[in-house]
């Protein structure tokens, strides 16, 4: 039976982490038990509170996952990464070794929206959760990049309802049915965000992480949705890293801070 094997990578945000996956494979080969496993899907994975410095642990992780697994790079059919939104200094390192190691290995690429990992990962922490996922991470700046995803039962695929924007709390659309709240943005703005209150269940801890970019991935590359590394970028989503004095006041007083001092 052929393996696939595919390697996930990301670093938008404060955590290093990579996972590599086998789907498919006749005889296991692992010498280190694999962290998830589902049907015929083996992961192993690393994630770790790196902070700046995620750029330093990134191929001595991918080494690590590959002792574990048993494999090779060489063995590769595609890596994976978390595209955005999130850190921009984090997304440039993951699109650019991602870009990297296709290159070298002569193989496509498969990004992957962070919001879209995060919903992922609140359906790993929670099989029961509505089928409508809204998630939301605090964006800085008093904004939160939010979109907004649903599960079906019945095929497994998940649709796009709507895509990765930013917007500030307040002005994200609320679902009509009921829904699951997944990201830090309810914990950032807590009753300044209308959704929080109006979830049907709220998952703090479903981030952006490898093992979904790594789910996800294997669904895009089997659906022959890969691309080849020279098309790989970032997906910024917000266009500037920081406000300006005069925004950074209204900011403040929106919020009831008062003025700058």
């Amino acid at each position: 039976m052929t393996r696939t094997v595919l390697l996930a990578l990301d670093t938008s945000t404060e955590f290093c982490s990579v996972a590599l996956l086998l789907a498919n494979s006749s005889s296991p080969s692992d010498t280190v038990a694999p962290q998830y496993v589902h049907d015929d899907l083996r992961v192993w994975f690393r994630h770790e509170a790196t902070g700046a410095v995620s750029s330093t642990r990134l191929l001595p992780a991918v080494r690590e996952l590959c002792e574990d697994a048993g494999v090779t790079l060489a063995e590769c059919s595609a890596i994976a990464f978390g595209a955005g939104p999130g850190s921009f200094t984090g997304l440039r390192t993951a699109t650019g070794v991602a870009q990297g190691l296709a290159f070298g290995l002569n193989v496509p690429v498969v990004p992957v929206s962070t919001l879209f990992a995060c919903a992922q990962a609140a359906r790993l922490h929670d099989a029961a959760l509505p089928a409508r996922v809204l998630v939301a991470l605090d964006a800085r700046m008093d904004e939160v990049y939010w979109a907004d995803f649903e599960f079906d039962d019945a095929t497994g695929a998940w649709r796009t309802l709507h895509p990765a924007s930013l917007d500030a709390p307040a002005a994200v659309p609320l679902p009509d049915v009921p829904f699951a709240l997944a990201g830090n943005a309810a914990t950032a703005f807590g009753e300044r965000f209308p959704a929080l209150a109006a979830a049907t269940v709220v998952d703090r801890h479903a981030l952006p992480h490898a093992l979904p970019v790594a789910l996800i991935a294997l669904r895009e590359w089997r659906a022959g949705r890969a691309i080849a590394p020279e098309l790989a970028a970032p997906d910024y989503i917000r266009d500037k890293v920081a406000q300006t004095t005069a925004e950074r006041m209204q900011a403040r007083a929106a919020s009831g801070e008062g003025a700058l001092r």
